[in-house]
C-alpha cells in the first residue's frame, strides 16, 4: 500500500491560509494598511472600488523594496520583522506572521509596485492566483504602491457569500478608522469610487477624532491619562450625557494595535456605572502602552485578541483612570485650547470711551416699615384713567376658592369591573401607573401592557406600509439637516428607498449630510427630525447586532420601538379605547415584538381563587 500523506502544494496552502486571513475585502485592506505603517511612511492613500471587490490600493511613501525583497514578500512565513523566537516577545509592529501578502496574492490578482528611495528604478511584480505573471524593473515614486483587483476571482463560493457594497463597504470604513485612530501622526485619505471619503491630515489624537466622527465631539470627549510601573494609559472617553444605544465608538488600543476583549471594555463601563443611563454604551479610545514581554499577540489570525499575564491589574487601572477623569470633568470643567475658534468672540470690540456703566435709580422716599402700607399706592395698578387703585385684600376669599375646589377621590366600583353587565351596560377602562390599561370583559378583566401593544400595532402597520410602499408623511415646516458619521451616511443610503417607504422625506445634501423634510405622520409629535432619524439608525444597529432579520423587518421593529408610547404616559378613556381597537384588529395582538405576552387576562373565578372563595 502506498503512502497517502503528503504536503499541499503553495498555492493551496495560500488559498487555505487566506480563509483565515482574509475574509472579506476589509481584511485585505487592514492588512496592507498595516505594512504600509511598518514601512515607516507618513503619508498613506487608500483607493477603493466596488467595495473592495473590483480594487484596493495602498499607496505609501515608506522604505520600499528592492527587487528581492519584492518577490519574497509574496512567499508563506517571509517576513522582515522577526528574525528569531524571542522576537516573539518583543514585537511593536503591526503585521509579523509574513501570511498576508501570500494570502491576498492567492486569491486575487495583485500589482506591486516598490522603489527604495536610493534607487534609482523600482520594481513591478503581478501575480495571479499565486503565481508570478511578470516582474520587471519600472519608474515609479519612493515607496510601495500595492493593488489587489478582483478579490476571490478564483475562490467563486466566497466571493458569492460577500455582502452588499454598502455593507462591505462599511467594514472597510471600521478598519481604515481603527488603523488611523491608532496613528494620528501619519497623513492618511480615502476614496471611494472616485470620491473622497476621508482627508485625515496629521494631528493630534483629539483632533483626529473630530476629523473621523464630526465637528460635534469636540465638546464630547474627557480626557484620560495615567502612569503606572505595568502600564501607561491615556485617550478620551466621551460624556455620560452623549453615550449611545449601540456599540461602535468603542476603541482599546495595545501598544498602537486596535483589540477587542470584553474584559476590558467591562472595566470601562463598571467607572460609567453610577453616571450612565441604563443599556447605554459610552464613547473611548484609550491607548495601553505595555511591555510586549507581559502580552501574547500571536492568539488570533486577525491579531485582534490579546493576552494579558496580570489582567486583574490592569482592570483596576483602567477603572480607577476613567473614573478619575469623570470625578475630575464633573467638578471642574475645562478650557479647550485646540478648539478652532479664538478668544476674540470673548473680548468687547467697543473703545473705551464708548463703554458705559451701569446705573441704578431708587425712590430715596421709600419707607419699607411704613405704619399704613393700606394707604400707599402699589405701582403699576391704575386704572383707565391713570388714578391709582388700592386692591381688594379680601385674603379669606382664597381659603373659600382653596375648600370649593378640594373633591374627593375617585373610587373605584370593583364591582363594576366584575360584573360588569349588572352596573353598567358600558365596559370600563382604568389606566394603572400609567403603565397598564385593565378593561372589564364579561368573565373578568384584562390587563394590557400599553407599550408592548402600541409597538405591536405600528410594526405592523410598518410593515404593511413598506410592502406597499405607501408610508403617510408629514410635511416639516422647517427642513433639518443631519450630519452623520461615515459609516451611518453610508447605511442610511442602504436603507433609502425603504425609509422613504415608511414616510420618511430625506436626500443627500453634501457631503456626509441629510436633509430631513418630512417624517411619518404617525410619529411627528414624538422627537424632533434629527432625533428621529438618529434613533432609527442606532435602533437598526442594534437589531441587526442581535435577530437575523431581513431590512425590512429590522426597520418597521426600529421604528415601532421608537414610536410608541412608552410607560408612565397619561393616556384618556378615549386613547385607550382606541388602542384597544387597533391592537386586536393585528394579525398578533397578544405577542409583543420581544415575544412576551401583550394581554394578561384574570377571570373571576381566577380572582375568587385568590380571595379563598
Amino acid at each position: 500500500m502506498s503512502d497517502i500523506i503528503q504536503l499541499l502544494p503553495d498555492s493551496v496552502a495560500n488559498q487555505i491560509a487566506a480563509g483565515e486571513v482574509v475574509q472579506r475585502p476589509a481584511s485585505a485592506v487592514k492588512e496592507l494598511i498595516e505594512n504600509a505603517i511598518d514601512s515607516g511612511a507618513d503619508h498613506i492613500q487608500l483607493i477603493v472600488k466596488d467595495a473592495g471587490k473590483a480594487l484596493i490600493q495602498v499607496i505609501d511613501n515608506g522604505c520600499g523594496m528592492s527587487q528581492t525583497d519584492a518577490r519574497m514578500c509574496f512567499e508563506r512565513h517571509a517576513t522582515s520583522k522577526i528574525r528569531k523566537a524571542d522576537d516573539l516577545f518583543a514585537i511593536r509592529t503591526m503585521g509579523f506572521r509574513g501570511e498576508a501578502m501570500a494570502s491576498i496574492a492567492a486569491i486575487a490578482q495583485v500589482e506591486l509596485k516598490s522603489r527604495r528611495l536610493e534607487d534609482e528604478l523600482g520594481t513591478c511584480i503581478r501575480i495571479e492566483g499565486s503565481e508570478v505573471i511578470s516582474q520587471e524593473a519600472v519608474a515609479c515614486p519612493a515607496g510601495t504602491s500595492i493593488s489587489v483587483k478582483n478579490l476571490f476571482y478564483n475562490t467563486p463560493a466566497r466571493r458569492n457569500f460577500l455582502k452588499s457594497n454598502s455593507v462591505e463597504l462599511r467594514h472597510i470604513i471600521d478598519e481604515f478608522q481603527r488603523v488611523a485612530l491608532a496613528h494620528p501622526e501619519i497623513f492618511f485619505s480615502f476614496h471611494q469610487d472616485g470620491n473622497e471619503v476621508f482627508h485625515l491630515p496629521s494631528s493630534s489624537l483629539k483632533q483626529r477624532i473630530i476629523h473621523l466622527f464630526g465637528n460635534n465631539y469636540n465638546q464630547k470627549l474627557v480626557p484620560v491619562e495615567e502612569d503606572t510601573t505595568i502600564i501607561n494609559l491615556k485617550g478620551y472617553v466621551g460624556k455620560p450625557e452623549f453615550a449611545k444605544k449601540t456599540r461602535g465608538e468603542q476603541f482599546f488600543f495595545v501598544n498602537k494595535r486596535f483589540v477587542k476583549d470584553a474584559y476590558l471594555n467591562h472595566a470601562v463601563l463598571s467607572a460609567f456605572e453610577e453616571v450612565l443611563p441604563k443599556d447605554s454604551f459610552p464613547l473611548y479610545v484609550l491607548f495601553i502602552e505595555i511591555d510586549p514581554a507581559q502580552i501574547d499577540i500571536n492568539v488570533h489570525p486577525t491579531k485582534t485578541e490579546i493576552k494579558f499575564q496580570d489582567e486583574k491589574a490592569l482592570y483596576a487601572i483602567i477603572r480607577s483612570a476613567v473614573k478619575r477623569s469623570l470625578g475630575r470633568y464633573h467638578i471642574s470643567p475645562s478650557l479647550d485650547f485646540n478648539q478652532e475658534t479664538g478668544f476674540s468672540r470673548m473680548i468687547s470690540q467697543q473703545a473705551p470711551e464708548d463703554i458705559v456703566a451701569p446705573s441704578i435709580s431708587f425712590n430715596p422716599d421709600y419707607n419699607p416699615f411704613e405704619s399704613k402700607p393700606a394707604d400707599r399706592e402699589i405701582p403699576f395698578l391704575r386704572n383707565q384713567s391713570g388714578h391709582s387703585e388700592k386692591p381688594d385684600r379680601n385674603w379669606a376669599s382664597l381659603y373659600e376658592i382653596g375648600q370649593t375646589i378640594q373633591t374627593a377621590p375617585q373610587e373605584i366600583n370593583f364591582a363594576s369591573i366584575l360584573k360588569p353587565d349588572e352596573q353598567k351596560s358600558e365596559k370600563q377602562i382604568i389606566q394603572i401607573h400609567q403603565r397598564f390599561i385593565l378593561s372589564t370583559i364579561k368573565s373578568g378583566f384584562m390587563l394590557i401592557d400599553q407599550q408592548s401593544a402600541h409597538e405591536r400595532i405600528l410594526y405592523e402597520r410598518f410593515q404593511q406600509q413598506l410592502a406597499n410602499r405607501q408610508g403617510m408623511s408629514q410635511q416639516s415646516l422647517f427642513p433639518q439637516t443631519v450630519s452623520l458619521q461615515t459609516s451611518d451616511f453610508e447605511l442610511v443610503n442602504e436603507l433609502l428607498p425603504d425609509i422613504q417607504a415608511l414616510g420618511f422625506q430625506i436626500r443627500e445634501f453634501g457631503k456626509n449630510t441629510f436633509v430631513v423634510e418630512g417624517v411619518p405622520a404617525e410619529i411627528a409629535d414624538k422627537a424632533s427630525e434629527v432625533e428621529l432619524l438618529e434613533h432609527l439608525i442606532e435602533g437598526f444597529k442594534s437589531d441587526q447586532q442581535g435577530l437575523k432579520l431581513s431590512k425590512r423587518d429590522q426597520l418597521a421593529r426600529t421604528l415601532a420601538k421608537n414610536a410608541a408610547i412608552k410607560a408612565g404616559t397619561p393616556l384618556s378613556a378615549d386613547e385607550m379605547n382606541v388602542l384597544i381597537d387597533e391592537l386586536f384588529a393585528c394579525e398578533l395582538p397578544n405577542q409583543s415584538l420581544n415575544g412576551k405576552p401583550v394581554i394578561v387576562t384574570f377571570s373571576l373565578e381566577d380572582i375568587l381563587q385568590l380571595f379563598e372563595k
